[in-house]
C-alpha cells in the first residue's frame, strides 16, 4: 500500500522568486511527478517539532546558500542550526535520509561531524531536477522499506497481492461484511487493511506462530534481540497467558513454587492449573493502599527453606533438600515499586529451578540506562549460572502494541539453555490456533519501535514528560500554600529540569526516605520507583492510616475524571493510579491538572452533584441534591468510622492458612461440592474460589485458603458500605450477590461443603 511520507523540504527561499527558490521549487515538483508527497517549510522553526517529523517523513532535504555562511564553522549559526537540527532528529532516528541543497561550495563550510550524517548534497543547477528527484525517491523508498520489520513486511505484501481466500475466517478479507448493512458499518470502521490481513495459519508466506516458522520466527528472533533476550515468543491473548506457557514449562503436580503473593491473578490460576503447591513472599504496604515491595529478606534461601517448613501442605517435604521450580515476582508491583534483579539473581540462582519476573508493567526498562539493574534482560549483565531467566510482558500496556499483545522472553543461564522444542509444547497448550495476525504484526512493530536510539528517546520522553508532570504539580500545591492540594506520591527530592538521576528514585533505607514511602524498613538499594508510574493522593489520610477531619476519597475524584473524559488505571482509597507511556503527551497531563483544578474549585463552591456529575447522578439520582464537598464528607466519615485504612493493611498482611491444595480446592467447583456461604458464617470456611476486592485488584484469597476473622470483617465493611454508597461499590469478585426474601442484597462465598 502507498503509506504517507512526505520528503520534508527546509528552505527559506520556498516560496520566494530568486534563483534558489526558482531551483529548490522546481525539485519539489520533479519529486511529486514521481508520486511522492512534498512538505514545504520556511525555517528550522521549533526542533522538537521535528523531532516528532522525523517519524512521518521519508526524507528531509535542507538548503543553504553560501552567502549564509560566516567565517568560522563552530561559531557560525547557519552551521549550529543545522548541527541542532541534525542532533534532534538523530536522537531518535539514524536512518531517515537528509540531503543538503546548495551550491557547489557548499560542502566546504560543513564540519565532519555534520558530514558524516548526510546522505548527500544537491548541487544547485548541476543536475537536472528530474535525477536529483529519482535519486532522493530512491533513498525515501529504501530507508521506508528497510524501517519494516519481518512479520509486518510480510503481511504488508500479503494484503497487496490480492490473493482469492478460499480459507477462513468466513469474511474472506472483509467481502463478506459488504453483504449486509450492519457489516458494511463494520467494514468502513475498522478498514480494508485490517480485514484483509485477518488471515488463518494456511497462509503459508506469512509463517506460523504455533510452530515459530519463516516472517513470525524472523519477528520474533529480532525481538528477543531488541529486547537482551536469547529467545522470544509472540502470544497473542495476553501476558495472562504468558504466564501460564512458562509455568506449564516449569511446573508439575506436587511441586513447591516460590510466589510474590501480590502477584497477578494468573499466576495463581497457573497454580491451580499445575497443581502445585505455594509458600508466599510477602510484601509490604502502606496505609494510603499502595502495595509495596517484598523486602530483601524474603528471599533469602533460608526464609524460604523455613517457610517451606511451616507450610502444612508440605509436611513430608524436606525443607533442606526440596528445589523450588520457579519463583514468580511481580515486577514492577502494581503502583510502580521496581527490584534489583541482579540481586536476586545473585540470592537464587542455583537453588530455584527457574526465575519468573511478571514484567508485564516493565517493557520499557530495557531500553533506557535510567533503569540500571531494575530489570530482568540487560545486554552486559552478568548470566546466573544455572537458573534459566524468564520475563513475560505486555507490549500492548506500556509500548505500542494493541490490546492483549504480549511476549515471553527467556535468557539462558551460563550451564543451560532453553530446549525451544519441549517449551513449545507448553506454547501450544496455551496459544489459538487461530492467531490474531493484526496482534503478531503489533508484536512486531512495538519491538521495532524500541530499537535504539528511537527507543530510548520514548523512554526518555516519558520519564520527562512524567517529571514535568509532577514539577507543575508541586508548583500549583507552592502557590496554594496551607490551602489543600493534591499530592503526587514519590521522593521529596525533584531535580528542577530533565529526568536527573535514577538514584533519586531509589529507596535508600528508614532513616533517609520512610517519610515519604511509608513501607518501614528495606534494605539500601533493593528497590526504586519507577518516575512515570504517578500515584496521586487525594487529602483525608496520612501515610500512618490517621484520619483527618476532612476528607476527599478518591473515588469521588476520579468519577469527576472520568465525566470529563479523563480515564485512571487504578483507584484506591485516598489516592489514584496514572501511567505516562509513550503515548502521554503534554496535552493529556494538562488536561489531567486543569481538571484537578476544576475539581478544587467545585469543591470549594459545594456544587451540586446533578450539575457537576450529570452522568453519574442520572444513574444514582439519590446524590442529585448533594453538594460535593457534602458527599466526600460523607464518603470520608464512613471510612474513618470503620478504621478502612487499619482494616486493610491488616487484611492484606494477616496470617493465611492453606487448608489444602488450592488445585485440590478448586476441583470442589468441578464435581458440585461446594456451599454458597453468606460471610457473616465464613469465618473458618475453605475458599474453592479466589477472592479479589476492586480496588486494588489484588487477591486477598485463593483457593484451599481459610476466612479469618480480619476477612471477613473486610467483607462485612464492603456489604454496609456498598448499601449506603451505591455507585461507589468494593467490587470483590468471588462474592456472589443475590436478592434474599427481605429484597436485601446479600453477599455469598463458594466454600468446600463441609
Amino acid at each position: 500500500m502507498k503509506f504517507r511520507f512526505p520528503i520534508v523540504i527546509i528552505d527559506e527561499d520556498f516560496r520566494s522568486e530568486n534563483s534558489s527558490g526558482l531551483g529548490i521549487r522546481a525539485l519539489a515538483q520533479a519529486i511529486e511527478s514521481e508520486g511522492f508527497e512534498i512538505l514545504g517549510v520556511t525555517s528550522y522553526g521549533d526542533l522538537s517539532q521535528f523531532a516528532q517529523q522525523q517519524s512521518r517523513a521519508s526524507a528531509f532535504i535542507l538548503s543553504i546558500d553560501d552567502e549564509e555562511f560566516t567565517p568560522g564553522p563552530d561559531l557560525d549559526p547557519a552551521v549550529l542550526n543545522l548541527r541542532k537540527f541534525i542532533e534532534e532528529v538523530r536522537r531518535k532516528n539514524l536512518e531517515v535520509p537528509i540531503y543538503v541543497y546548495g551550491e557547489t561550495k557548499t560542502s566546504r563550510h560543513i564540519p565532519n561531524d555534520i558530514l558524516r550524517e548526510l546522505h548527500g548534497f544537491i548541487h544547485m543547477f548541476e543536475d537536472t531536477p528530474e535525477f536529483m528527484a529519482r535519486h532522493i525517491i530512491r533513498e525515501a523508498k529504501s530507508y521506508l522499506e528497510g524501517v519494516q520489520p519481518p512479520f509486518f513486511k510480510a503481511l504488508l505484501d500479503y494484503a497487496e497481492d490480492g490473493s482469492y481466500s478460499w480459507h477462513c475466517p468466513g469474511h474472506s478479507g472483509g467481502v463478506a461484511f459488504l453483504k449486509s448493512p450492519i457489516g458494511q458499518m463494520f467494514h468502513q470502521f475498522f478498514g480494508e487493511n485490517m480485514l484483509r490481513a485477518d488471515v488463518c495459519n494456511a497462509v503459508e508466506e506469512l509463517g506460523q506462530l504455533l510452530d515459530h516458522t519463516g516472517p513470525v520466527a524472523a519477528s520474533e528472533r529480532n525481538a528477543a534481540r531488541i529486547f537482551n533476550a536469547d529467545h522470544c515468543f509472540f502470544v497473542t491473548n495476553g501476558t495472562s497467558t504468558s504466564n501460564k506457557m512458562v509455568w506449564h514449562h516449569t511446573v508439575a503436580p506436587g511441586d513447591v513454587v516460590v510466589v510474590d503473593r501480590n502477584c497477578h491473578k494468573s499466576i495463581l490460576h497457573a497454580i491451580i492449573m499445575t497443581g502445585s503447591i505455594p509458600v508466599f513472599m510477602k510484601p509490604t504496604r502502606n496505609h494510603f493502599g499502595i502495595i509495596g515491595p517484598i523486602p530483601q529478606s524474603e528471599f533469602e534461601p533460608a526464609a524460604i527453606r523455613a517457610k517451606i517448613a511451616a507450610n502444612p501442605l508440605l509436611k513430608g517435604v524436606d525443607p533442606e533438600t526440596v528445589k523450588p521450580r520457579v519463583m514468580t515476582l511481580t515486577q514492577s508491583t502494581y503502583d510502580g515499586v521496581l527490584y534489583n534483579t541482579q540481586t536476586i539473581k545473585n540470592m537464587l540462582d542455583g537453588y530455584v529451578d527457574t526465575l519468573h519476573f511478571d514484567e508485564a508493567w516493565l517493557p520499557h526498562a530495557a531500553f533506557h540506562p535510567f533503569y540500571g539493574m531494575y530489570h530482568a534482560m540487560g545486554r552486559s549483565r552478568v548470566r546466573p549460572k544455572e537458573s534459566l531467566t524468564f520475563a513475560t510482558q505486555s507490549t500492548h500496556k506500556l509500548l505500542a502494541g494493541i490490546s492483549q499483545a504480549s511476549h515471553v522472553l527467556c535468557q539462558d543461564s551460563q550451564n543451560r539453555k532453553l530446549d525451544r522444542h519441549l517449551f513449545n509444547e507448553a506454547f501450544l497448550m496455551h496459544t489459538s490456533t487461530s492467531p490474531q495476525y493484526a496482534i503478531i504484526a503489533s508484536c512486531d512493530v512495538a519491538a521495532a519501535m524500541m530499537e535504539p536510539p528511537g527507543g530510548t528517546a520514548l523512554v526518555e520522553e516519558s520519564i520527562l514528560e512524567a517529571l514535568d508532570f509532577r514539577r507543575a504539580m508541586r508548583k500549583v500545591d507552592e502557590e496554594y500554600g496551607k490551602d489543600w492540594w493534591f499530592k503526587v506520591w514519590g521522593p521529596d527530592k525533584l531535580v528542577e529540569e530533565g529526568i536527573g538521576r535514577a538514584d533519586d528514585w531509589i529507596i535508600k533505607g528508614e532513616a533517609r526516605t520512610a517519610k515519604w514511602h511509608g513501607f518501614g524498613n528495606l534494605a539500601e538499594g533493593f528497590n526504586m520507583l519507577d518516575p512515570i508510574k504517578s500515584t496521586i493522593v487525594t487529602p483525608g489520610m496520612n501515610l500512618n492510616g490517621k484520619f483527618d477531619k476532612t476528607g476527599i476519597p478518591a473515588s469521588i475524584v476520579t468519577k469527576f475524571l472520568a465525566e470529563h473524559g479523563i480515564i485512571v488505571e487504578k483507584t484506591g482509597l485516598y489516592s489514584f493510579f496514572i501511567m505516562f507511556t509513550i503515548g502521554i503527551t503534554k496535552g493529556r497531563w494538562n488536561t489531567m491538572l486543569t481538571a484537578l483544578q476544576q475539581f478544587k474549585d467545585d469543591y470549594a463552591k459545594n456544587q451540586p452533584m446533578w450539575k457537576i456529575l450529570p452522568e453519574f447522578c442520572q444513574q444514582y439520582p439519590r446524590y442529585e441534591r448533594m453538594g460535593l464537598a457534602d458527599l466526600c464528607q460523607f464518603v470520608h466519615e464512613l471510612y474513618a468510622k470503620y478504621d478502612i485504612a487499619r482494616l486493610t493493611t491488616e487484611m492484606y498482611l494477616s496470617d493465611l492458612t492453606p487448608a489444602m491444595k488450592p488445585s485440590d480446592a478448586f476441583a470442589y467447583i468441578a464435581h458440585r461440592k461446594t456451599e454458597r456461604v453468606e460471610i457473616d458464617e465464613l469465618e473458618g470456611r475453605i475458599t474453592t474460589s479466589l477472592v479479589t476486592p476492586y480496588p486494588p485488584g489484588i487477591p486477598l484469597l485463593i483457593p484451599g485458603e481459610v476466612f479469618n476473622k480480619k476477612i471477613v470483617d473486610y467483607l462485612k465493611f464492603s456489604r454496609e458500605f456498598n448499601a449506603q454508597c451505591p455507585g461507589f461499590e468494593t467490587d470483590i469478585h468471588g462474592l456472589v450477590e443475590e436478592e434474599g426474601p427481605d429484597g436485601k442484597i446479600h453477599y455469598f462465598a463458594d466454600c468446600v461443603k463441609a
